[in-house]
């Protein structure tokens, strides 16, 4: 931007480490940081990143909203918003605990429609009048990889698409998003979402279309080794174990035949933290409070295994 003297022709976005903040003052010294990173004089579109309800009350604890609020005024950013990852009632908490912000980010796709704050958090966000920004519709691009059984099923449909136009298409049509973050890796890959936004529209996919991608999101359910939606009532686990985590890795591992990546994932952030399985003492205080009536010491047994 600088060398092509188009910084007005560009709208930047960055985050701001909300783990990493420890007293008031660490949010304008990231923020100045990472203007003298881009080399800009402000940010246009700066969140609080990946906020869940410890982090908010870290923000509370720190003056972090006063800190956005001055630094908006004073030209540094220009709007302000946060990136989220926790229930829905914590996504409630975050939106009605400030009415300065202007734009949430959330994690949303064919099969997420229920995950952490879901279509629900969509709703409530814009009745609220904030946008959101929807990253993973590709489901970090699985959904762009699915199985044959599940090509076969977009086959069916009379105009021919590839998997992740169908994705894309789904969360395009929610009049609730601002816009859709989707990772490319390549030139063919941004002209082809590019065509998908260009031709989508809110509000327009029919009922045919609907029930294709229902119909997907169905086998991929039916491989579900748990029926956890992740809805967090399980939580606080009272030895450390991250039950809906676990199980979402779980799931993840079998309906995309993704068991390496996923136990890695499950190795690197649990095992050795004091959050894996092997923490579980079977003390039972989580299985009532399971909307699915889950079982969830000996499930999680079982997550264990295999993800081990």
């Amino acid at each position: 931007m600088e060398r092509l003297g188009i910084r007005d022709r560009v709208l930047l976005a960055t985050k701001s480490p909300s783990w990493l903040v420890k007293e008031t003052g660490d949010w304008d010294r990231f923020l100045d940081t990472q203007l003298q990173r881009l080399r800009s004089d402000h940010i246009d579109f700066y969140l609080i990143h990946a906020l869940n309800q410890k982090r908010w009350q870290t923000v509370l604890d720190t003056a972090g909203l006063d800190a956005m609020v001055k630094a908006k005024a004073d030209g540094r950013i220009r709007h302000i918003g946060f990136s989220f990852h926790d229930s829905l009632e914590s996504f409630k908490t975050i939106v009605d605990g400030w009415d300065g912000w202007e734009f949430c980010q959330v994690q949303y796709n064919y099969l997420d429609e229920e995950y952490q704050a879901g279509r629900s958090g969509l709703e409530y966000a814009a009745d609220r009048g904030i946008g959101t920004v929807i990253m993973e519709p590709l489901r970090g691009g699985a959904l762009a990889r699915v199985p044959d059984e599940v090509k076969a099923i977009f086959a069916g449909y009379r105009t021919p698409r590839m998997a992740a136009e169908w994705a894309l298409r789904h969360v395009l049509d929610r009049q609730e998003a601002v816009t859709v973050l989707s990772g490319m890796g390549n030139t063919d890959q941004v002209w082809e979402n590019a065509a998908v936004a260009s031709s989508a529209r809110p509000n327009t996919i029919t009922e045919a279309e609907r029930r294709v991608i229902e119909a997907a999101r169905d086998w991929f359910r039916q491989r579900m080794p748990v029926p956890c939606t992740t809805c967090g009532y399980c939580k606080p686990c009272p030895s450390g174990v991250l039950i809906p985590e676990i199980f979402e890795l779980w799931n993840s591992a079998v309906m995309f035949d993704d068991r390496e990546r996923q136990s890695a994932w499950y190795r690197s952030g649990m095992v050795g933290h004091g959050k894996d399985t092997g923490q579980c003492t079977e003390c039972g205080f989580c299985t009532p409070k399971c909307p699915q009536g889950i079982d969830i010491p000996a499930r999680l047994k079982e997550a264990g295994t295999y993800l081990s």
